[in-house]
């Protein structure tokens, strides 16, 4: 009975705390516009029914930190935290030089040369698309895949960020690969002869203005850039071009019409190298998580007051539409942290508590 007027009493200070609050707020509120006021004659004050909203999400903000607070002192060490300190113990000192990696497309694609440039001398076996990396690895049939995530001239890739969900899997390094696109044609051929462009979807977006700079022609798209240029060399026809790289030029025995011809110098497609298991090597200082909010007012402020509140850097939020949701969203968040620490750990146990679906990708150095 002590213990039930003990939590009552202390309920009741909360509640009269949070309308202090919630009035000092609104009061702050006025101020400022009436300090606006004085520059800007159209300006009137909002209706009270409006700052008592403003009030609701800043004490839900305030009841969020309280909670991500008070973890700090009393949660025990979840299932997620023993196995990435687990990891960390368990996970070589440096990372492979050579390995089984799948990548997506034929000889010369982008995910190749990004290989290359993570392990040095990497067994590549080349798979037909997308799902087809996330499959292998979760088989067994290669250790690592490498896949596109983003450009800095296009954008996100889209199938990679919708196939996410479906397949369990940890990043285990990125990079960033400086890509240049060329215009390959069967040798002889003369740009002016050019009547049809081919290459993947990204690669033609990051081309835009090039390829609209050769007037009426026909574009199509692709599974790849190198299987562009595979076609081009194999398809007889002295009227098609690719958009690739200069190394399928040398493997496809194509000329070179016109090089660099991306949109902006600058390119860089970000590639993740993924595993089956969790694997955290020495340095890592990046860490990504993918999740789904509630339907409710506030919700992703919330969540991102909580980054804020301990200093945490988000570097990138990514949100895509779920096939089978009702205007539900996937939330996908990349931020930096330095190095492991009970502040992360903290942020990753509250996440997973407050939200329906949680999922931890990884913690990873990225290499440029």
């Amino acid at each position: 009975m002590g213990e039930n007027k003990k939590d009552l009493t202390i309920n009741a200070q909360k509640e009269e705390i949070d309308r202090a609050i919630s009035e000092l707020f609104q009061k702050r509120l006025r101020l400022s516009f009436k300090e606006k006021q004085s520059s800007m004659d159209n300006l009137t004050e909002p209706p009270s029914e409006d700052l008592a909203g403003y009030s609701a999400v800043l004490l839900e903000t305030v009841r969020s930190l309280e909670e991500a607070a008070g973890n700090k002192y009393w949660h025990e060490p979840t299932a997620l935290a023993e196995q990435i300190a687990q990891a960390s113990r368990k996970t070589a000192a440096s990372f492979p030089h050579k390995a089984t990696v799948a990548c997506q497309g034929v000889a010369g694609a982008y995910s190749q040369l990004a290989a290359e440039k993570l392990f040095g001398a990497p067994e590549i076996t080349h798979y037909q698309n997308f799902e087809d990396v996330f499959a292998a690895v979760e088989k067994g049939e290669c250790r690592y895949g490498v896949l596109p995530i983003e450009n800095s001239t296009a954008g996100s890739v889209t199938k990679v960020y919708d196939l996410m969900r479906k397949y369990r899997f940890f990043i285990a390094r990125a990079v960033k690969l400086k890509v240049e696109h060329n215009l390959l044609a069967p040798k002889g051929v003369k740009i002016e002869d050019i009547r049809e462009v081919i290459s993947h979807e990204q690669a033609l977006q990051q081309c835009h203005d090039f390829l609209k700079s050769l007037g009426e022609i026909k574009i199509s798209e692709c599974a790849n850039t190198a299987l562009a240029a595979q076609m081009v060399a194999q398809g007889g026809r002295r009227d098609m071009a690719a958009l690739s790289s200069k190394i399928c030029a040398k493997n496809y025995d194509l000329a070179i019409l016109k090089e660099a011809v991306q949109d902006k110098e600058n390119n860089f497609t970000r590639f993740i190298c993924i595993s089956k298991e969790m694997e955290i090597y020495p340095g890592a200082d990046k860490m990504s998580i993918m999740l789904t909010l509630r339907h409710r007012p506030g919700e992703l402020y919330r969540v991102l007051a909580q980054f804020a509140a301990l200093n945490i850097n988000l570097t990138k939020l990514e949100s895509r539409p779920m096939a089978n949701g009702d205007f539900e969203f996937m939330f996908y968040f990349d931020f930096a942290i330095g190095k492991p620490s009970a502040k992360i750990v903290r942020v990753l146990t509250d996440l997973q508590e407050q939200n329906e679906y949680f999922s931890y990708l990884g913690t990873y150095s990225e290499i440029i």
